[in-house]
């Protein structure tokens, strides 16, 4: 329970469903006065300098309010350390490698699915919930991950790392809800968050500046490099990898002669390449770190739906198996600023046959 409205309908339905349930809020970090993250005790160790964001003393609060008010008993369990290691570490070191992090799929990969699934199993539970737009079913020896039936707010993008045995214990009681239907709910229940606004930022970096987050965290500046094009030529000098992303043609700080965007970054001579519109589009990529839902493995080329950010529709493709851990997509048609360190994550129909963390594009 995470304070927000999702998670405490979810174990509202799951109350109402005659199941006994306990309520359990994670407590991954805080904020010092200089907006770095930092392990820290549970909840009266965050900062009231710090802006609000997903783990503030008002969310751990807002959780127990509701699990009180379900006749539920509430945990709060801190996993400061294992977070700091596990995501903002990570997060980190891609970075500054040149690759673009997805935190949130970090997070529920090696924290909060495994330290949710450990609570339940110590506390002799069943079952562990959560307020995620998703479903679960069982279909043959598998259990399969598929969207919710909302689309505006499925969130089976950011779950592709579910593990058939957390998949089986699993249950997502908003899969088949809208968003304003859980509102709704919310407020007839009279529940504190019912109108609680959403946080859409990273977590550990509420004001979006990853770049200066970064630097605090490591206590170094990013170091400056050359600008450059396709051909090898200097166009001027870099701030920094971290302060760039694929697609991005704001604030580069070099003057051409029509729209020039990062096309590519490399940290081995530390350059961020520039092309015109067409240089961003890809027809095929290469991802490592896979977990495969549908089946253990692809066995041979599959046709399917693909998709390299959350936010965005899914495109025809081919998949293939290259590895015990990687695998290539063929897109059907060529693709814009697929970015490594990004999840791709494949389907079939409405059912997520798994995924990856791109590692190359082309």
């Amino acid at each position: 329970m995470s304070g927000g409205v999702d998670s405490s309908v979810a174990a509202f339905l799951m109350k109402e469903g005659g199941y006994s349930c306990a309520g359990v809020t994670f407590k991954l970090f805080s904020l010092d006065g200089a907006g770095r993250g930092k392990a820290c005790g549970l909840p009266g160790g965050v900062s009231a300098r710090a802006p609000r964001n997903c783990c503030s003393l008002e969310d751990v609060n807002d959780a127990r309010d509701v699990a009180y008010r379900l006749g539920m008993p509430h945990y709060v369990l801190n996993f400061t350390e294992d977070f700091s290691r596990e995501v903002i570490g990570r997060f980190v070191e891609v970075y500054e490698k040149g690759s673009t992090p997805n935190p949130c799929i970090d997070c529920n990969r090696y924290i909060k699915f495994p330290g949710l699934l450990r609570k339940a199993r110590e506390l002799g539970f069943d079952a562990i919930v959560t307020g995620h737009y998703a479903r679960v079913e069982k279909s043959g020896s598998r259990y399969i991950l598929r969207k919710s039936l909302d689309a505006n707010k499925d969130q089976s993008y950011v779950l592709y790392a579910s593990t058939q045995e957390q998949l089986a214990a699993a249950r997502f009681p908003l899969g088949g809800l809208t968003k304003g239907e859980v509102r709704e709910i919310a407020g007839r229940e009279g529940f504190v968050n019912a109108r609680k606004r959403e946080s859409q930022d990273i977590c550990f970096v509420p004001d979006r500046d990853y770049a200066a987050f970064i630097e605090r965290y490591t206590g170094r500046a990013a170091e400056p490099g050359d600008i450059i094009d396709s051909a090898g030529n200097v166009l001027g000098r870099h701030q920094g990898l971290i302060r760039y992303t694929i697609g991005q043609r704001r604030g580069l700080g070099v003057a051409r002669n029509g729209r020039v965007y990062v096309a590519a970054k490399s940290s081995a001579d530390n350059t961020v390449t520039l092309g015109p519109e067409e240089s961003l589009y890809t027809k095929s990529l290469v991802a490592g770190s896979i977990n495969l839902i549908a089946c253990e493995t692809l066995e041979r080329p599959t046709r399917v739906l693909v998709k390299t950010r959350y936010q965005e529709e899914e495109q025809g493709g081919t998949a293939w198996q290259t590895g015990s851990d990687s695998l290539r997509v063929e897109f059907d048609r060529g693709q814009r600023a697929v970015t490594p360190g990004q999840a791709v994550v494949l389907y079939d129909g409405d059912a997520v046959v798994g995924g990856g963390v791109i590692t190359g594009a082309g």
